[in-house]
């Protein structure tokens, strides 16, 4: 039996387009049955144009990985530090801002190994710990980093399109 090959490469500034292709399909997969149309497409609009991610993948503390199933990409991470955090500024820290994975690869593990590639990441990087934000209507997401050792600690404000909703604050501590 032939094993499958999985790559979980950084994203260049060349691969803006593939990254807004899965950027934009997966939000949508992921949020379009619970929110309005016009919401969605504000949001999108701004927070995954191309100049808006070719500005992010620009940032030298913003970095992205792609999950290449067979070379496909399958889904894909975005992490920060320093000033680029949406909300927490500090040395100590790393955040996990977006985890997606295109909704015909869910089932697979392909979110564990994007979160685990996140904590190789923090824990080489000398991290104390790594936190992020989910919105509190995303049941299985929350389930999801419970599961994965995550713990609740806040709350802050999200605004998509029209709409400001609510997120839950998580945290997984590195020491």
């Amino acid at each position: 039996m032939r094993e499958t090959k999985i790559d979980i490469p950084p994203v260049t500034t060349n691969d803006v387009d593939a990254l807004r292709d899965i950027s934009v399909q997966t939000f949508t997969e992921t949020f379009a049955h619970q929110n309005t149309e016009s919401d969605m497409r504000k949001y999108v609009s701004e927070n995954l144009s191309l100049d808006q991610l070719s500005k992010e993948l620009n940032s030298k503390d913003s970095s992205f990985y792609f999950l290449k199933l067979e070379g496909q990409i399958a889904g894909y991470l975005k992490l920060n530090k320093n000033e680029a955090q949406t909300e927490i500024k500090n040395n100590y820290s790393l955040e996990i801002e977006r985890i997606y994975v295109k909704q015909e690869f869910h089932g697979k593990q392909f979110g564990k190994l994007l979160l685990q590639k996140a904590i190789d990441i923090a824990k080489e990087q000398g991290y104390h710990y790594i936190w992020l934000a989910v919105w509190e209507r995303n049941l299985k997401a929350i389930a999801f980093y419970l599961k994965h050792g995550f713990v609740e600690f806040d709350k802050h404000t999200f605004q998509l399109g029209a709409d400001l909703q609510i997120d839950i604050m998580m945290k997984m501590n590195l020491n």
